[in-house]
């Protein structure tokens, strides 16, 4: 084993049952209204290459759209510290498995400069909170 290979902070990965099919649950995490109703308000297009801001309560977050296959994936640059956020949609029986996985972390003890803290905390923090966000998704979807 190789003991020199510094460890980054695992990848947050959140999986929803979602009862709608992935065309719909598409217009939900693919549109930048449908964006804003579940995570945050953005100027979003589904264009790769897209450059785009979240606003989050740190302030504007840029952001690129790097992959896109709908209605079946869509991932994203997220800020400066080389985040990777992405949606994939899969069909199971007329409903949707969604995952939404957030990569891209440093290593646990890496100060992250807009939060302030250390990369395993804000990992900690984030993870809780995707957890309320994909529910929200779920709401927003069976609302819609």
């Amino acid at each position: 084993m190789n003991t020199d290979q510094q460890k980054t902070v695992p990848d947050i990965k959140k999986t929803v049952i979602i009862e709608a099919t992935p065309e719909k649950v598409w217009e939900t995490v693919a549109t930048a209204e449908g964006i804003a109703s579940w995570f945050m308000p953005n100027d979003f297009q589904a264009e790769v290459g897209y450059e785009f801001h979240l606003q989050s309560p740190f302030g504007p977050s840029p952001c690129k759209v790097i992959e896109l296959d709908a209605p079946h994936r869509l991932s994203f640059t997220w800020d400066t510290e080389g985040w990777v956020v992405s949606f994939q949609l899969n069909e199971l029986d007329g409903k949707t498995a969604f995952t939404l996985t957030h990569s891209g972390w440093k290593e646990p003890d890496t100060i992250l400069p807009k939060a302030n803290d250390k990369s395993s905390i804000i990992r900690d923090r984030m993870n809780q909170g995707w957890t309320g966000i994909v529910e929200r998704l779920q709401q927003k979807v069976a609302e819609a």
